[in-house]
């Protein structure tokens, strides 16, 4: 089967929905247990790459020693132009990689779901066009890309964070938001982790629930799409 190189940095951050919609359209996932000391490969020798979220920056070796193989794993997918897919931290360290800049701590904090709206360069990409203008995701950061990697397509955007979404090359995507995150993760966040970062806990939950099965399908959409890319490739 078509294998995806799959990087999990805690134990709560899995693949989740994301990976069942891949594993519908036929790949297989390796799973690597970073935070636990699984070791990654030396070399990408599958038919893509998706580095999952974590808390600290994308280049914070200290907090997370694997993240310098991470990134020399999405250096030489982005050489091979093997198809990368980065979720939140995994984004932001595709965008670090490939030229652009990640900020600590910047601008204000999103959590829970959070409308993200699409850009015109969206109507064109392979995993973005036809998607509603106006969609939900579910979001948990406070460091954002800020600045895109050189000839970067701008995807989507958001009121707090407007890096949302981007496609480097033809086939290197990364995502602010997690795609692979429902409304049961929400769900499962504390109330002082939620009030910590200014915001309300029974509201964050109740608009994950009414947002639940819109996003879903969207999501589900974008993930199938990807699966496509990657099967084209293998």
């Amino acid at each position: 089967m078509t294998k995806v190189l799959v990087v999990q940095n805690g134990p709560d951050g899995g693949p989740r929905r994301f990976g069942a919609w891949l594993e519908q359209r036929g790949l297989a996932l390796d799973v690597v247990h970073a935070y636990a000391g699984a070791p990654l490969p030396r070399r990408l020798d599958h038919a893509a790459i998706l580095p999952l979220g974590g808390g600290p920056m994308p280049d914070d070796d200290v907090a997370m020693p694997w993240l310098a193989a991470v990134r020399e794993l999405v250096a030489e997918a982005l050489a091979r132009d093997v198809p990368v897919f980065g979720v939140c931290q995994g984004g932001q360290l595709l965008a670090h990689v490939a030229g652009g800049r990640v900020t600590a701590s910047h601008g204000e904090p999103e959590m829970g779901s959070t409308p993200v709206a699409l850009r015109a360069e969206a109507a064109a990409d392979p995993l973005f066009a036809g998607l509603p203008e106006r969609v939900t995701a579910v979001q948990r950061h406070v460091d954002a890309v800020t600045e895109l990697p050189p000839g970067a397509a701008w995807l989507a955007e958001s009121k707090r964070c407007p890096h949302q979404a981007f496609r480097h090359g033809d086939r290197a995507w990364g995502v602010q938001f997690h795609p692979e995150a429902g409304a049961d993760n929400v769900r499962a966040w504390s109330d002082e982790s939620i009030r910590a970062r200014g915001f309300d806990p029974d509201r964050l939950r109740t608009e994950a629930d009414r947002d639940e099965r819109e996003s879903a399908a969207v999501w589900e959409q974008v993930a199938h799409r990807f699966a496509r890319v990657v099967r084209a490739e293998g």
